[in-house]
């Protein structure tokens, strides 16, 4: 069913691009770098947050991580990363295919500026096994996302 909500937001907003779906699974950020030939950098994970009373998503680069105190700011609140239920009720995707299309739930969707390295990355598509390749501000565009900053890349000043 998500991939099909995936495939339908697509339909609708970018008829374009393709959804691309592996035997192999993408659920992980390693596992779906060699399911699609990239450098695990490339792979935009898609993080489910609760940040004081609201749910945001916030899509970033696969090497990168949360910045408490950057997200903090933004947000005015600690961020908690959701369990796999609340994910799926509030996505309609499955932890490993989560991603900013088709969505069950009105959310709002951040890019951090990490995705801005990249003419093109992969998101999940709404299953473990599903995947796209995107311009970083077409998916922000399309998703009506928000450019953010609150990640971190190793080698970042803690």
């Amino acid at each position: 069913m998500s991939l099909e909500s995936v495939r339908a937001f697509l339909a609708e907003k970018a008829p374009d691009i393709a959804v691309i779906v592996t035997e192999a699974s993408s659920a992980t950020v390693a596992d779906a770098a060699a399911a699609h030939g990239v450098e695990s950098a490339q792979i935009a994970k898609t993080l489910s947050l609760r940040v004081g009373d609201r749910v945001v998503l916030v899509v970033a680069r696969g090497d990168a991580r949360l910045d408490n105190r950057k997200v903090k700011a933004a947000f005015g609140a600690k961020p908690r990363m959701l369990d796999a239920e609340e994910v799926a009720a509030l996505t309609g995707h499955p932890v490993g295919g989560v991603c900013p299309f088709g969505l069950a739930t009105p959310l709002d969707i951040y890019c951090d500026v990490s995705l801005k390295a990249f003419d093109e990355v992969v998101p999940a598509a709404g299953s473990t096994n599903s995947a796209l390749r995107i311009a970083p501000a077409r998916m922000a565009e399309i998703t009506g996302a928000a450019w953010i900053d609150v990640c971190r890349l190793a080698g970042d000043p803690a």
